[in-house]
């Protein structure tokens, strides 16, 4: 047998479901995965982590949440109202699609069972469509899989297409999955998924015993090692006593493959988002014949970045070359690793920095502003130096550190300060998602304008769970307009938030937005007639805006009711 059926697939990840040990999904999983036929189960592992395709792909199957909810209504007759409610009821669209699916109004003439395979190529040509009718060609597909579909299929058909399976998959779980069913060590393939980013080919090197062939290779994006938080300066000499101080840039993160005169940027997501960028190509091209780097792609002003909301401002154009002129962008490259056919991952810092120093790098691309540094003094030197230069802070980084993908921990920490502290009043709530799907956890929140209040962000994060309680119930109680999953509510809770920037806006009515807001408190003992006022954050978008205000900037309309 050359092919598996879905239903065995959404049976297992049912199965997995129900049970809240490791070592028993774990169990489930590995034995699923080990009798799958060799073609299904590279495809199988990359459904399992919520994809459709691996990170990398050259096409995008962009079906979302409205794609699905047409094609169910269209299958069943539902409205919108019943969705709505329905949505409410689970807290996801998965189970509200098996309860569609389980009331079609037709059913098909000549039923098959939908095999894994079968539905991934009919999958993989949705997303190979372009142009003007490959939209209505992706809901083709979609109808065409959800009308041969049973309910408890197209429950997972559609979290795997929604990136959310809802199961407690995390991803070493599935790591060890792989590692348990075709006894490899779980390192091995720990390792093999952080180079390769795609559980379907470490899968495949494990069932063959191969996993030290993995390694970082051209063209298929790997995960981007991640820094921890420095508390205080002091701490960045805890396990060191010299570490390299690095520019903390405020820009969009990039890994950059060059081979073969090929060019590909991708993101934090692992996207390829080379189109966006067409000034960097020529540049990145003539650093060397191949090789790979981290690095971030800044708005730039002359000689300093520009502010954040900037490169927001290009990266929503569907148009980069137009942008291009408007908004230009520089390119900081902060680690190499890889040149040519040498790996460079396992090389200690200070070698990967010597390597970046010996390539040829011409503006608008950069090598990454650092330096070592011995002591507190010198650190917090650096720190303002960076901030002078118009930079979030820094990244404190071992001397010694391996490139360690996917990975957060020790060997990096950024060091970067909150812009400031507002206190905000709470004008509408949303349902949450997962855990919180029940609960009225996302937050919008505004400032006073004389006698009006403008919105100027949204935050989901800062409070416990019993404070969420007991703030759903309260914005139960005090709803103004109910629209869903969405409700406006009596502007009473005062909160005090933190966040690292102010950004012009065209979403909010102030103008303006903040940037990675987080709670710190619910103020109790403040009214909504002490929260801060617009001026205020005109103020601080002053104070860090390193341009000056443009005059054509219009707010929209309308705003909190």
């Amino acid at each position: 047998m050359s092919d598996a059926l879905w239903e065995d697939l959404a049976a297992t990840l049912e199965s997995v479901a129900a049970t809240s040990s490791k070592r028993e999904k774990v169990a489930r999983l590995s034995a699923y995965l080990r009798q799958l036929p060799e073609p299904v189960l590279p495809v199988a592992c990359v459904y399992l982590t919520g994809r459709v395709l691996p990170p990398g792909h050259p096409h995008k199957l962009q079906i979302g949440w409205a794609a699905v909810v047409e094609v169910l209504q269209d299958l069943s007759g539902a409205s919108d109202r019943e969705v709505a409610d329905l949505y409410l009821r689970w807290g996801d669209l998965g189970d509200v699609a098996a309860e569609l699916v389980a009331r079609r109004r037709t059913e098909p003439l000549f039923p098959e069972r939908l095999s894994i395979l079968a539905a991934h190529a009919l999958l993989e040509r949705a997303a190979a469509a372009a142009g003007k009718g490959a939209a209505a060609a992706r809901r083709r597909a979609l109808r065409a899989l959800l009308e041969q579909a049973r309910p408890l299929e197209a429950k997972y058909l559609v979290r795997v297409l929604t990136g959310d399976l809802r199961v407690g998959l995390k991803e070493g779980l599935l790591q060890e999955a792989v590692a348990t069913a075709f006894g490899a060590p779980a390192e091995a393939v720990r390792r093999a998924d952080l180079l390769q980013s795609d559980l379907g080919a470490v899968a495949a090197l494990a069932r063959r015993g191969a996993l030290q062939e993995a390694s970082l290779q051209y063209f298929r994006p790997f995960r981007f090692m991640l820094a921890g938080t420095l508390s205080t300066p002091e701490e960045a000499f805890e396990d060191a006593a010299e570490v390299f101080a690095e520019d903390k840039y405020d820009g969009v993160r990039v890994q950059v493959h060059c081979a073969g005169g090929r060019l590909a940027l991708y993101s934090r997501t692992l996207d390829d988002v080379t189109p966006a960028f067409p000034e960097l190509h020529r540049p990145l091209l003539g650093v060397g014949e191949a090789y790979m780097a981290d690095a971030e792609v800044v708005a730039w002003a002359g000689a300093r970045p520009a502010p954040f909301h900037r490169l927001q401002q290009r990266l929503r154009r569907t148009d980069p070359e137009a942008m291009a002129g408007q908004v230009p962008v520089a390119l900081f490259v902060f680690d190499l690793l890889r040149v040519g056919d040498r790996d460079l991952v396992d090389f200690p810092l200070e070698e990967r920095r010597r390597a970046g120093e010996a390539l040829r790098w011409t503006p608008p691309v950069y090598l990454a502003t650092g330096r070592r540094v011995r002591d507190v003094a010198a650190l917090r030197q650096a720190f303002q130096e960076a901030r002078a230069r118009g930079n979030e802070g820094l990244v404190v980084k071992r001397l010694d550190a391996p490139y360690q993908p996917g990975r957060r921990g020790r060997l990096w920490l950024k060091w970067k300060e909150p812009l400031a502290t507002l206190d905000v009043v709470v004008v509408g709530v949303e349902f949450g998602h997962g855990k919180r799907a029940r609960v009225l956890s996302d937050y919008t929140f505004a400032v006073r304008d004389g006698d009006r209040l403008r919105v100027v962000g949204r935050a989901y994060s800062g409070l416990t769970d019993a404070e969420i309680q007991q703030l759903t119930a309260w914005f139960q109680e005090h709803t103004v307009r109910d629209l869903g999953r969405f409700r406006w509510v009596e502007p009473r809770v005062v909160l005090e938030v933190a966040f690292d920037a102010v950004t012009r806006s065209d979403r909010h009515d102030s103008g303006y937005a903040l940037r990675f807001p987080r709670i710190l408190r619910v103020r109790t003992d403040k009214g909504p007639e002490e929260i801060s006022t617009l001026e205020e954050v005109e103020s601080l978008y002053l104070q860090q805006a390193r341009e000056p205000p443009d005059p054509s900037f219009r707010p929209p309309t309308g705003g909190v009711p």
